[in-house]
């Protein structure tokens, strides 16, 4: 019933060759995650007054470092996956590797550093990246079905994931004849899509202290992950029987939601910086000045 239903096929290539240029699409598809970012911090930044010029700027360092810091998590925590020779596999980011957790924690730090020498709120500008952040993890997940990576348990829903032959390496012998697999890449980019609406809406409709709404944002997102991990077949360390990320997702997850509701619902703690930099004042005008040629009474 499942095989007439039907499954979701992989890709048979993650390149596209363009005469000499050569598209990974694994990259490409990080950047549109990164432009969507951009766009939707950009919009929510100027709503409580910032400029979208330091957008542009926390991208540039916040990415840079971001990638370094997601690759570096990857190359420590998955050495085995890393491609040989190992000293030229640790910078082959487009072959996919990349840990989210040490993206975001390199990236947010690089960022807060440039908010912070602008002058700007550190804690208002966190809230406003935060639903862009979560729908940049979204998109950035479809890169794992181009690579054909981080799939999860056999299954037989209609929806299981085809994965050729050539892409079978990382799946343990006890799986190997199994028709499809659990599409985690498809579970975390609807969970996260769900997640931007959700952060979105409480923005609008609720008084938010920030930088709550970053706090609520990394535990929305590591309360799905931590299920997500469950399903995950492919190579981790485990402690206590449990893999590293589900790990790393519990203790992110409890540590943010009782940071949200200290700062929240409790309203104690402080953002840690003044606050947006109050609006210069209007000159005083000059007495002298020229008179309006026009009656105001006949200004419609």
């Amino acid at each position: 019933m499942a095989t007439l239903l039907g499954y979701i096929p992989s890709p048979s290539s993650g390149i596209v060759h363009l005469g000499p240029l050569t598209v990974h699409l694994y990259g490409l598809t990080l950047l549109v995650a990164i432009l969507l970012c951009v766009w939707l911090t950009t919009v929510r930044w100027k709503r409580v007054g910032g400029e979208s010029d330091l957008v542009i700027r926390v991208t540039v360092w916040g990415v840079t470092f971001g990638v370094i810091g997601a690759r570096a998590y990857h190359d420590i925590t998955s050495w085995s996956e890393v491609p040989s020779p190992k000293w030229k596999g640790i910078f082959e980011v487009w072959e996919g590797g990349l840990g989210v957790w040490g993206g975001i924690l390199l990236g947010t730090i690089a960022g807060l550093i440039v908010v912070k020498r602008a002058g700007a709120s550190r804690a208002l500008f966190m809230d406003a990246v935060a639903p862009g952040l979560l729908l940049a993890q979204g998109v950035g997940r479809i890169g794992n079905w181009w690579n054909q990576e981080l799939y999860g348990k056999p299954t037989t829903l209609p929806w299981g994931l085809k994965i050729d032959i050539a892409h079978q390496t990382a799946i343990p012998p006890q799986y190997l004849d199994a028709k499809a697999y659990q599409p985690t890449f498809l579970y975390e980019l609807l969970w996260d899509l769900a997640g931007v609406v959700l952060l979105i809406w409480i923005a609008r409709r609720k008084t938010i202290r920030p930088p709550a709404l970053f706090a609520l944002y990394v535990a929305y997102y590591c309360f799905g992950r931590f299920f997500e991990e469950l399903m995950r077949i492919d190579p981790s360390h485990h402690i206590f029987g449990l893999r590293l990320n589900a790990w790393v997702s519990l203790i992110l997850f409890l540590a943010s939601a009782a940071y949200f509701v200290r700062r929240q619902v409790l309203g104690r703690g402080s953002s840690g910086d003044p606050g947006p930099p109050p609006k210069r004042p209007r000159p005083p005008l000059d007495p002298d000045r020229p008179k309006m040629a026009v009656p105001k009474s006949r200004v419609r």
